[in-house]
Order: structure tokens, then C-alpha cells, then sequence
């Protein structure tokens, strides 16, 4: 009898990686009611539109 053939190797695909959205928001009142309010410069979801005073926080 001849030995069975090996059998087929199995190919592990990985799920794709998430997509980075940005985070960003129409007015302070969106942020606030996110829960991200204030906003640091440099931080997800900062936008000069949102820091009035130009003093790098946002919503304030």
C-alpha cells in the first residue's frame, strides 16, 4: 500500500488592520458631548477652529 499523501498545508490569512480614521469635530458642543473636551494641541481631535484663544487647548 502506498503512504497517503501529506496533507495540504492550511494558510492563516490576518484580518486586515483597522483603518486609522481621524478624529475630528464639528464644534466645541460635538466634543464636549463626546467626552474629548478639552482638547490639547497635538491630541486626536485638535483644530485651531476650536481654540479661540490660540492657546493650544481646545474647548476650554
Amino acid at each position: 500500500m502506498a503512504p497517503a499523501p501529506p496533507a495540504p498545508e492550511s494558510v492563516v490569512t490576518p484580518p486586515p488592520a483597522p483603518v486609522q480614521q481621524s478624529t475630528s469635530y464639528a464644534n466645541c458642543s460635538a466634543a464636549r458631548a463626546a467626552g474629548a473636551a478639552p482638547i490639547m494641541r497635538g491630541e486626536p481631535g485638535y483644530a485651531s477652529k476650536l481654540d479661540r484663544d490660540n492657546d493650544g487647548v481646545a474647548c476650554e
